[in-house]
């Protein structure tokens, strides 16, 4: 009975996920990703950074490039007390660019509060959050603030793509799990203007909106303790909550590389599902008052990722982990051709063998099994998690001291 269930959740999420979502895409027609012209604020892209090192210089680089109004833009990089020279390489990268601020936080304060100070700091109408790690296409902002085409819209969030996708079998994997996470994932969604989870790799946000949320953003906790992962998915969930309108674009994009070990891409999926588990635990009281579908689906996802485990332990304590083994195999084979189709029309360096995405039903049960469970019991972890743990207080810095690494 319990198992029928569960399945029953995978085929809800299944469904909406790549069929109905499609569907009410192509209802919606030009409505789905309206965009206007006319509409030029002031932005300033706010970049959180913690032991980085040289790469920052190529992400402000990037910045720096944006097709965009220079009287317009502006930059800030907030060091969140990294203990490598990633503040050094940030006032490189700042040197000869009167738009580009370094600042360093006295105590480490986790992404969200650098964020905020950033926020407190800026006088720009639209902020645009983006990750230390990653290469913003040249058009990225221009698309963004294309999509605030109504007041309503309070974040635009932005498409994210794999910069080191032929590194090996788990990059390639990851390629077209990005893949789906853009072309088909968020459509639900999107329709209704509800986007529940806006990547902090590229999200463009009203700043009065954050300014509104700052008290909340700035007291986060889980079970009385302070935590510094899910930032960016419990933002979303929280201007959704206040009654405002989010959306996402594929006309943004920025590049990110994504682990190249299984070491590192299973700690990165501890992360994430700490950040899911408590997402879905603080949605129980306010997404039921979404569109019924948006929240069907989002309760069916979330109920799947507390429900699959047990599947998986029951598979295996029952002997039928083979039989769940061939399921896996099967919907990995057909996600993978369906890759393949969208994809045909693309250089062949923009895209991976189909085949690569078989090595989702050997990380899959792991994923399920082992770290969904872990992550329940360890929700008031309270690390950046990516690169170790906080570090002794730092002495605060302002403007860019010009110095090289």
């Amino acid at each position: 009975m319990v198992s029928a269930l569960i399945h029953m959740l995978v085929f809800i999420v299944f469904c909406n996920r790549y069929f109905g979502g499609t569907l009410l895409k192509r209802i919606r027609g030009a409505k789905f990703d309206e965009a206007v012209d006319d509409y030029e604020p002031s932005v300033t892209v706010v970049v959180p950074m913690f032991n980085q090192g040289e790469s920052i210089h190529a992400t402000v680089d990037s910045l720096l490039g944006q097709a965009y109004p220079d009287d317009k833009l502006s930059v800030i990089v907030v060091d969140d007390c990294s203990s490598d020279d990633s503040y050094l390489w940030a006032c490189k990268a700042a040197v000869d660019a009167p738009n580009v601020t370094v600042l360093r936080n006295a105590r480490n304060l986790g992404k969200r509060r650098s964020i905020n100070r950033a926020v407190l700091a800026a006088t720009s109408e639209i902020i645009v959050s983006v990750d230390s790690d990653v290469i913003v296409n040249r058009h990225a902002v221009r698309q963004l603030v294309r999509r605030f085409v109504r007041p309503e819209i309070a974040a635009v969030g932005g498409r994210v793509n794999v910069s080191n996708r032929d590194d090996n079998w788990l990059t390639r994997m990851q390629t077209i799990k990005y893949f789906y996470g853009y072309e088909y994932n968020k459509n639900i969604e999107r329709c209704f203007r509800s986007v529940l989870c806006l990547s902090g790799c590229l999200t463009a946000y009203r700043r009065s909106v954050l300014l509104e949320l700052h008290q909340k953003l700035e007291n986060r906790s889980v079970m009385g303790h302070p935590i510094k992962y899910g930032e960016d998915r419990y933002l979303t969930r929280q201007i959704v909550k206040a009654g405002h309108q989010t959306v996402m674009t594929l006309d943004a994009i920025c590049y990110t590389e994504v682990p190249r070990g299984l070491r590192e891409y299973f700690s990165q999926q501890l992360r994430w599902r700490r950040s899911n588990l408590a997402d879905y635990f603080g949605g129980l009281s306010h997404v039921w008052k979404l569109h019924p579908i948006v929240a069907v689906h989002y309760f069916a996802t979330s109920a799947l990722l507390l429900a699959y485990p047990a599947l998986v332990f029951n598979a295996l304590a029952t002997g039928r982990f083979w039989d769940l083994a061939m399921l896996h195999l099967g919907i990995a084979t057909v996600l993978g051709l369906v890759y393949r189709v969208q994809t045909r029309r693309l250089p062949e360096d923009e895209r991976v063998s189909a085949l690569c995405y078989l090595g989702a039903i050997l990380v899959m049960p792991v994923t399920y099994l082992v770290l969904t469970p872990l992550a329940l019991f360890t929700l008031d972890t309270g690390s950046w998690e990516t690169r170790g743990e906080a570090h002794q207080p730092v002495t605060p810095g302002h403007r860019p001291d010009r110095s090289s690494p």
